[in-house]
Order: C-alpha cells, then sequence, then structure tokens
C-alpha cells in the first residue's frame, strides 16, 4: 500500500488551498466554530454549499454523468482534509451524500432530470424518514404505511429523529407497502413533499437545547408513484446502500485531527489552578497523547480503505468500523475539551445562533459557550447512522464471520 501522494495529487491539494483562501468567508468559519449543533444552520450551510456548486464540487462523490467532479478517492481524501483544516461548515448530507447517491444510482432518467439539479442548487433541501418510535436500531419493524390509491401513495405514521425536517421542502421515507411479506421485503423507498397539510412538523429539542431534530406525523399525506424510488419491496436494499453512505462516506479523522490540534494549542495557555498550564498536567496529557493515537490510527484506516476503493474494491464493512471508531473518539474529544475548559465551560446558553450580532457574550471564550453543548449533541454520535452495537453486529458476522 502507497500511502505517498503522487505530483498529480499534491497540485489537486494546492488547487483546493487556493479556492478556500479566495472563496470561504470568515463569517462561515466563524459560524461553524460556534455552531454546537451537529449540522450547521442552513444560511450558514446554503450558503457555503452554493459557492461550491458554483465551482462545481459541491457532489463530488456522484458519478461524473450525474453532476459529480470524476475525482479518484485521493483526491476525494485530499479536498475533505482541507475543508476540513480550513475551518469549512460542514455540508448537509441529507441531500448530497444520501438520497442523491440514491437517486443516482436506483433512480429513472425522469427522476434524476427532476431532483438532482435541484441537490446541487439547493432549491430543495431534504430530510430522512427512517427511525419510528419503537423502530430504530431495529428499522425493518417500521410501520409507516403507504397505500397505492391510483397513481398516488397515501401515506400513515410517523418518523422520529428527523434532522431538520422544519427546514425541509421533500422526506426520503422508508415506508411499509406490503404487510403480509417479511419484513425486510415489504419495504418501499418513497419520495414525499412536506408542503402538504397533512404532513405535521413537532420539535425535538436536545439535552442542550438545540433544535435539530423532530417528529414527523403523516396523516393521509399524499405522493405521486412518479416519486417511488426502484420498485415496491425494493426499500431494504435501497436502505443498506444509502446506510453505508451515511456510515463511512466521510472522513472522520482530518476533523477529528483538527480538534486535537485545537486542544493542543489551547492546554499550553489554560491554566490549572494547580501549577501553571494544563498542558503541564501529566494526567491530561496522558489523555490527550491517548486519543490523539486513536485518532492517528483512524486516519491510517481511513488511508487503506482509501487504496482499496483506488482498486475499485467496494467499502464493505469497514464502513462500519470507521463509523463505530470516529464516534467514539469524537466522544473523547469532547470530553476532554470539558476537562481542558473547566467550569466555564459549564455554562448552556439556550439563545440560538451563537454567532452573529445577537449572539450571547460567553463566560470565559467562546470556545467555553459551546463545549457543553457539543458535548450533550455529540452524544448522540454512537446511536445515529446505527448503534455502537449495530454496528458491533455487522462487524461481527461480516468481517469474524460469527
Amino acid at each position: 500500500m502507497d500511502l505517498q501522494f503522487s505530483k498529480e495529487d499534491l497540485a489537486f491539494r494546492e488547487e483546493v488551498r487556493k479556492f478556500l483562501r479566495a472563496n470561504l468567508p470568515d463569517r462561515l468559519r466563524d459560524g461553524a466554530k460556534r455552531t454546537p449543533g451537529v449540522f450547521v444552520e442552513p444560511d450558514i450551510g446554503l450558503e457555503w454549499h452554493r459557492i461550491l456548486n458554483e465551482k462545481g464540487w459541491v457532489a463530488y462523490h456522484w458519478p461524473v454523468e450525474d453532476g459529480g467532479t470524476g475525482w479518484t478517492p485521493t483526491q476525494k481524501f485530499i479536498f475533505e482534509k482541507e475543508l476540513a483544516l480550513a475551518g469549512a461548515p460542514a455540508l448537509s448530507i441529507l441531500g448530497l451524500r444520501l438520497v442523491g447517491p440514491v437517486i443516482c444510482k436506483f433512480g429513472t432518467p425522469e427522476q434524476k432530470a427532476r431532483f438532482l439539479p435541484r441537490i446541487l442548487s439547493g432549491e430543495d433541501y431534504w430530510c430522512q424518514g427512517y427511525s419510528e418510535p419503537g423502530s430504530g436500531s431495529d428499522l425493518a419493524s417500521l410501520k409507516t404505511s403507504a397505500r397505492l390509491d391510483g397513481d398516488r401513495y397515501v401515506v400513515n405514521g410517523s418518523k422520529m429523529w428527523t434532522t431538520h425536517a422544519h427546514h425541509a421542502n421533500w422526506i426520503f421515507a422508508l415506508v411499509r407497502t406490503d404487510a403480509s411479506v417479511k419484513k425486510q421485503q415489504g419495504i418501499t423507498f418513497l419520495l414525499i413533499p412536506m408542503d402538504q397539510d397533512e404532513v405535521e412538523v413537532t420539535p425535538t429539542l436536545s439535552m442542550s437545547g438545540d433544535h435539530e431534530v423532530n417528529q414527523v406525523f403523516f396523516s393521509d399525506a399524499v405522493s405521486s408513484v412518479d416519486n417511488r424510488i426502484g420498485e415496491e419491496g425494493q426499500g431494504w436494499t435501497i436502505a443498506k446502500f444509502l446506510l453505508e453512505n451515511e456510515r463511512g462516506g466521510s472522513c472522520f479523522a482530518p476533523r477529528l485531527l483538527k480538534n486535537i490540534e485545537w486542544l493542543e494549542s489551547a492546554a499550553k495557555e489554560q491554566p490549572s489552578g494547580v501549577n501553571g498550564a494544563v498542558a503541564h498536567d501529566p494526567r491530561f496529557r496522558d489523555k490527550l497523547a491517548r486519543v490523539k493515537l486513536d485518532a492517528e490510527a483512524l486516519e491510517f484506516t481511513e488511508l487503506r480503505i482509501l487504496a482499496d476503493l483506488a482498486k475499485g474494491r467496494q467499502p464493505g464493512p469497514q464502513t462500519s468500523l470507521v463509523k463505530m471508531l470516529g464516534s467514539n473518539i469524537g466522544q473523547q474529544v469532547d470530553t476532554l475539551r470539558l476537562e481542558l475548559l473547566g467550569f466555564d465551560a459549564l455554562q448552556l446558553p439556550m439563545e440560538r445562533p451563537l454567532y452573529g450580532n445577537e449572539a450571547p457574550e460567553p463566560v470565559g471564550s467562546q470556545a467555553a459557550q459551546t463545549a457543553m453543548g457539543r458535548y450533550l449533541n455529540n452524544r448522540a454520535a454512537t446511536i445515529f447512522g446505527g448503534s455502537d452495537e449495530v454496528q458491533k453486529n455487522i462487524i461481527a458476522k461480516t468481517v469474524l464471520g460469527l
């Protein structure tokens, strides 16, 4: 395995850096830094989305014929790493990384022509309807039904933990179209417009007070049969394809290492209250060194997967391993941030957003103002996209043969 970048890759890296220096506004960096949630708000995310789309770089994971860049796996890794190092806002994955690739692979030419350009432009904002009350880790037990009535489906039920449903005008959902067969065989993948009275969105506030997720209720909501992706009963196959993108479609290590670099720097300035800066505390140094080694090992694993992808191999169960490790290391970083910032990190302002002219004044520092919110929000990282237990079962079955 050769982990050295080629001359072409190094030239590409410089092109990305030059573009970021010229086109990433400081206000977007600042807004991303001051966002304690998992997703940045659309006012930040969509502005950055459109800047990248104008360059032709927003859908770099899509096939070229559908609007993708044609980049190699190595170039995709370089791009994501440079975004992390530059402090760019993380783009919403719901349209670009989840339903977009599904439409590229399983959609009809008419569906591609209808939906993909509006994802690229940011005109359509998507949310995901997978989990339900009582159907989270056991997703195949979902109850939301879709009954075919002429040329449309009538949908009833509810979806839970629906990120940014209060901003979305479309939801891609798994629905049950046949209750008489094995539960995985009776599921269909359906696109449903949100702007109808029969769809109700109610907020679910996180422990930090952030409004990122929601519960969505369908009461005889309708969607055209033309909005079905694939055939009836093919939803479970499509869902597994989508979950591979959600669990392992991005590189976790670059952003983790960027955050660890900040911890190392801040520890040199943060007083310990005992003997100089926190960086002089051997226990903190030990914990920071351990989490840095874990993040570097994760980056090496991601590079090994990158080498496999470059040879045309599919990612497979490695996506579960990367997702699980990335989530757990991220939680360790959040815990160390709280430990570093001490009592100042106990603040938990309820105002949102924490950027802009009307943001509340922080106690101590901006980093301290967002530390507790980040910690609380990121506790869900080992649950969403498939819990740690689900990932371990996948690894045990597909890798260890248990």
